[in-house]
């Protein structure tokens, strides 16, 4: 599936880390089979914002998206991504260790819908969800209570966290976009530790 950019390129630099296997500040997964991974400087992680996000590099060997899966506080260039070993090789020589490129914010070539992800612990008192596999950057969620959407606090380790809980029954979920789409969804309700999909997709843009 091919990608629509999000914005202009830009100037940056990479560089690779080997520890890098999908996991980190976002919170998500080791994916061992998809190594095209990136840290962003700490300075443009925007509080997690940035989690899940797709970007297109342009480097000396080629272009490659890349998702974001953690921040890097020993970043200090603006624009600065750090990538998987094998990520970076795709674009430059290894030896190379630091090589400028431009890019850009692209969406992401996922299939099937949004996916929900309840933190451990979280029950009727104490709420965290995450949310992944989504074509576009997340602005927000909120949650439907009495009639009114509520927005859910977004933490810096990539959970939307309530301190009082979402209580029980059905939960009505709106996730917006970074461009401002909407996608409403209801859960069967709070299942700690596990991966909820729901029923629909941000649009992938022509």
């Amino acid at each position: 599936m091919t990608s629509s950019p999000l914005g202009a390129f830009r100037d940056g630099v990479i560089t690779y880390y080997v520890e890098a296997n999908g996991t980190g500040n976002c919170g998500f997964d080791a994916t061992p089979e998809d190594l095209d991974v990136a840290a962003i400087i700490m300075t443009e992680y925007q509080g997690s914002a940035v989690c899940g996000a797709c970007a297109e590099i342009q480097g000396p060997k080629g272009t490659l998206r890349v998702r974001i899966v953690d921040s890097c506080p020993d970043c200090t260039t603006p624009g600065h991504l750090d990538l998987s070993p094998s990520a970076f090789a795709k674009l430059a020589d290894l030896a190379a260790g630091r090589v400028q490129v431009k890019w850009r914010f692209v969406t992401c070539p996922v299939s099937g819908p949004i996916r929900y992800r309840f933190k451990e612990g979280s029950s009727q008192w104490w709420t965290g969800i995450q949310v992944r596999n989504h074509h576009k950057p997340i602005r927000k969620l909120e949650w439907l209570r009495l009639g009114t959407w509520v927005e859910i606090p977004r933490q810096d380790y990539n959970y939307f966290v309530h301190p009082t809980g979402l209580g029980l029954g059905l939960l009505p979920l709106r996730v917006t976009a970074w461009d401002g789409e909407v996608v409403q969804d209801t859960l069967p309700g709070i299942l700690d530790s596990q991966v909820v999909s729901g029923l629909r997709q941000f649009s992938p843009l022509p």
